[in-house]
């Protein structure tokens, strides 16, 4: 076969190759820019500013790209007051916002549909029907991802897999049967603490120092070691099963704010099963939620839950340095 017509037989071929490569570049392709499904769910919790800290959430996520965000809510809601009324979700539901919280019997969002699930329930919130609850076990156990937001950490103390899912928390009667305080000590060293006592507790609200403790991990990885978060909740004495538990970082609870004196664990990545849970204690209000450094890694946290990766690397030019914090208006 002479050069000419070999040359006339490849050209020939070159459309049956790219017919039988292009379906797979593509689908390549829209994989890499097939955006992740976030489900938020909420409706009962002590923190009065959870309507708005749902939607300061929501357009998070959809602000980087990387998401689309539903919202699930109880009909039955607690606590959510006039903030229900500015931050509506307009989904022609009918919502009750009721003195005390009362489990809503119809309360089933079907995880499966979603690649993470963002919990803003909080202290005292009602049980869910036990279906919600094994839903939500098995969607996170079979590879499901879970994040956990500050006072979500408080709600179904009664709940075991629940604890498993978060790792540590606190109020709800959590005590020594619950788990062993984790925190880490002076030294470094991770500490957990069998003491008899009652889980959670926190002095007043101030401006505090986030350091990293695993920096080679996606979500705080290329983040400055240490930077100044809003003003917050510094969450303490917090205990539970931590089992399959990281520590990401920790903030030193300053005993001039009726801290214990020690750094208290404040991101955390929990393995359950084939799933994984990213739990942050930071979050109590809107002036903690606009922290650039909470936004960053609560996004951060929000991918890696539900891929085990984290794409959004770019370090925000409006990052909080060490001793001066950073943020945005909602």
């Amino acid at each position: 076969m002479n050069r000419v017509t070999r040359r006339a037989i490849s050209v020939a071929l070159m459309p049956v190759f790219v017919l039988a490569v292009l379906p797979g570049f593509l689908a390549q392709a829209g994989a890499a820019d097939a955006k992740l499904r976030a489900l938020i769910i909420d409706g009962q919790n002590n923190h009065t500013a959870w309507p708005q800290t749902t939607m300061m959430t929501k357009k998070y996520l959809e602000e980087s790209g990387r998401f689309t965000v539903d919202i699930e809510r109880t009909q039955f809601t607690w606590k959510g007051g006039k903030l229900l009324e500015q931050f509506p979700l307009e989904d022609g539901k009918t919502y009750q916002d009721l003195p005390q919280p009362k489990t809503d019997p119809d309360f089933n969002p079907k995880f499966s549909d979603y690649d993470v699930v963002i919990s803003n329930f909080g202290w005292n919130a009602a049980p869910w029907p036990e279906a919600t609850q094994k839903a939500l076990e098995d969607f996170v156990g079979g590879g499901g991802g879970l994040v956990v937001i500050h006072a979500a950490d408080n709600s179904f103390a009664e709940w075991n897999e629940f604890n498993k899912m978060i790792g540590i928390g606190g109020w709800g009667g959590r005590n020594e049967q619950s788990g062993p305080y984790v925190y880490i000590n002076l030294d470094g060293e991770v500490v957990r603490d069998t003491t008899a006592g009652p889980g959670g507790n926190h002095g007043p609200a101030h401006e505090y120092q986030v350091i990293v403790r695993s920096p080679d991990h996606p979500i705080v990885k290329g983040l400055p070691s240490a930077w100044l978060h809003t003003r917050d909740e510094l969450y303490q004495k917090l205990r539970g099963p931590a089992v399959n538990m990281t520590i990401l970082a920790t903030a030193y609870a300053d005993p001039k704010y009726k801290g214990t004196g020690r750094h208290e664990p404040k991101l955390m990545t929990i393995d359950y099963g084939k799933g994984r849970i990213f739990h942050t204690t930071m979050g109590h209000d809107a002036v903690s939620f606009s922290g650039v450094g909470f936004i960053t890694t609560l996004v951060r946290g929000c991918e890696w839950a539900a891929t085990g990766d984290v794409t959004l690397t770019d370090v925000p030019e409006d990052f909080p340095s060490p001793t001066e914090s950073s943020a945005r208006e909602f």
